[in-house]
């Protein structure tokens, strides 16, 4: 029996799977990231893939599929990009197939959840699909007739690090990232943007589902929130369009499951997209919080 085996390796956790042909897991491990210690990040996915092993009774894989925040550099062959910092400026490529004993193939998280949803996800009808995740932190990714876009610096799609287009006179002010610059996309949209918004505002300190539930509940300050978090989001999607313009958007991670977003966030698309009214489908992720893991696993078909 052909397997594919998928690390997704993000802020808080990490996971195996092991998905047969038809893309059903028979094996799916979740443990925390160690995400303060490199070498213990190392040792966690090795001793994943030897449970894996173990469990299935199967010798290791001639190549694994990696989703990561951040990208391999074509050139240094280190990491750039990550929020998971530790990972920055190392060698995770050839440590980690040095450590696995196998072949690595790595993709940045958003790619992943991008390639599985247009395969057998939310976007497998359309032609160029652009994925978004929506999480503790913010990407994109691109596919096109099935194949991921990833660019000459292996950068397209970084669609959280650019900065929020149309900033209101309110937004001018802005919290640093970190990655250096001012402004960026996941500073407004991602799950942590919108909790740090909802204090900055406030003055109370809860966690995205928590404002969400008190949004629900008719809280005013809550419903305030979130209308900032849908108008922001509508704008970044309507400058996605207006360069791409993909047949269909697919939103993942933690705010992806707020099913509020979806009814209101097109009209906000229309009023930005270049002299159209916007039908793009602004879809939620087929296959959820395994949307990234399965196009991992899909890395190596």
């Amino acid at each position: 029996m052909k397997l594919q085996f998928g690390f997704d390796l993000g802020g808080t956790k990490t996971e195996l799977a092991v998905l047969n042909a038809n893309g059903e897991f028979v094996f799916r491990q979740r443990v925390p990231t160690p995400r303060d210690s490199y070498p213990l990040i190392l040792q966690t996915l090795a001793g994943l893939l030897n449970m894996a092993c173990e469990s299935l009774g199967t010798p290791r894989p001639h190549s694994i599929g990696v989703g990561m925040p951040g990208c391999v550099d074509a050139v240094s062959g280190l990491v750039r990009g990550s929020n998971t910092l530790v990972l920055n400026q190392q060698p995770f490529w050839s440590d980690l197939k040095h450590a696995l004993g196998c072949e690595i193939r790595v993709q940045n998280d958003a790619n992943c959840l991008a390639l599985s949803e247009a395969i057998d996800g939310a976007g497998s009808d359309a032609g160029v699909v652009f994925a978004a995740i929506l999480g503790t932190g913010c990407g994109g990714g691109m596919v096109v007739n099935r194949q991921l876009v990833t660019g000459r610096h292996a950068i397209a799609g970084e669609w959280g690090h650019n900065p929020l287009p149309w900033p209101s006179a309110d937004e001018i002010q802005v919290p640093a990232c970190w990655c250096g610059q001012t402004g960026c996309l996941e500073t407004w949209i991602s799950g942590t943007a919108f909790a740090q918004d909802h204090l900055r505002h406030t003055g109370q300190t809860l966690d995205a589902p928590a404002i969400v539930q008190a949004m629900r509940n008719g809280e005013l300050q809550a419903a305030e929130t979130f209308d900032r978090y849908v108008h922001r989001l509508g704008r970044a999607l309507a400058q996605v369009i207006n360069l791409l313009d993909p047949d269909c958007m697919v939103l993942g991670g933690g705010m992806s499951n707020v099913q509020e977003i979806y009814p209101r966030v097109g009209e906000v698309i229309s009023q930005y997209s270049f002299g159209v009214k916007a039908t793009t489908p602004v879809r939620q992720a087929v296959h959820g919080d395994s949307s990234g893991i399965r196009g991992a696993a899909w890395l190596c078909r």
